[in-house]
């Protein structure tokens, strides 16, 4: 029995392919008996006439199973509720708001949402919890499925440079603590290598801690894999995240990581990464420290890392998904 499902996408755009990468992986890994089609959002989810244009197109586009893969999460208005699943990365914007913007988010983002869908996966448990106690919803609603780690991600050895290590940096939106970064890098030799676009603020804060760095921007996935395997090491102390995939990519490449001890980052690295306070700056540099100065330490937090990054191979997070639409599929069809 073929089962037919759509992926709802949003419209790519330059710097934001995360979500893309991710279902472009599984969808190549499925089985046999699920075949997917995808259906791209034809504006950036701005405005509400181009919001609503997008919401009637994908009620044209539905499937056996309709899979809405994030970030347009109001697609599901129009869309039959008993085949739909949502997927929530995270709820940073129920965080990071107040008043009536933090209701209006919470109303038309989430909670409608919800009750337009027959369930909902997310990236880790920390994000469930936190969906839970927003959205007040039945638990066996909402499904833990990980994010996938791409297999052009593989074991690259390295000697490790202590004299000058080389480190990197994914992203540099506000949760991803640039600013803090780099006061724990000052006085360190050291380049830091960060992907992303930064602001004015914080390129004057890296060069007010006279930080040795370098900018990438809009990198293919290619590009980016070379960064991995040119690094000494990761670093991504964010405030806030709902999966956190730079920790299993570097797992895989085989850096050492420092992350931070809260929300999913501790989830997803176990035991394979340095765990420090986010909001401390001493805790940072402490972890960098450890790193850099404690060979032993190294080599375990790269052996702990293969062994933690095949709770994320894209063949057992693809067979997740498949076994859930064949599920969806079943309950979509009964009388």
């Amino acid at each position: 029995m073929l089962i037919n499902v759509t992926h709802f996408m949003r419209r790519s755009e330059p710097g934001a392919h995360s979500i893309e990468r991710l279902f472009e992986d599984i969808r190549s890994h499925l089985p046999g008996d699920i075949r997917v089609t995808v259906c791209e959002n034809k504006f950036p989810s701005k405005g509400l006439v181009k919001r609503i244009y997008d919401m009637i197109r994908a009620g044209r586009h539905q499937g056996d199973v309709n899979h809405i893969t994030g970030d347009v999460h109001f697609l599901t208005y129009l869309l039959n509720h008993r085949r739909t699943i949502l997927t929530i990365h995270d709820c940073v914007l129920l965080e990071r708001f107040y008043g009536i913007k933090h209701w209006l988010l919470w109303l038309f983002w989430y909670w409608l949402p919800s009750r337009r869908c027959a369930c909902m996966t997310v990236i880790s448990e920390a994000t469930r919890q936190q969906a839970l106690r927003h959205l007040k919803c039945d638990p066996a609603k909402i499904h833990v499925i990980y994010n996938n780690v791409s297999e052009e991600f593989r074991p690259f050895p390295k000697t490790f440079n202590a004299i000058s290590p080389r480190i990197l940096q994914i992203g540099t939106g506000p949760n991803k603590n640039i600013e803090r970064v780099a006061e724990a890098l000052s006085g360190m030799d050291c380049r830091l290598v960060i992907i992303g676009h930064l602001s004015l603020k914080q390129i004057h804060i890296l060069k007010y801690f006279q930080i040795h760095y370098e900018n990438h921007v809009n990198l293919s996935r290619q590009a980016l894999v070379e960064q991995y395997n040119l690094c000494d090491f990761v670093v991504f102390v964010s405030i806030y995240e709902g999966f956190g995939l730079p920790i299993v990519e570097a797992n895989a490449v085989g850096r050492p990581v420092v992350t931070s001890n809260i929300w999913s980052m501790p989830e997803i690295a176990r035991d394979a990464a340095c765990l420090v306070d986010p909001f401390d700056v001493a805790s940072i540099r402490g972890g960098l420290d450890k790193v850099i100065g404690d060979p032993a330490y190294r080599a375990h937090l790269v052996q702990a890392g293969f062994k933690n990054v095949k709770r994320f191979e894209v063949n057992f997070i693809a067979g997740q998904y498949a076994q859930l639409y064949r599920n969806m599929y079943a309950l979509g069809n009964m009388k």
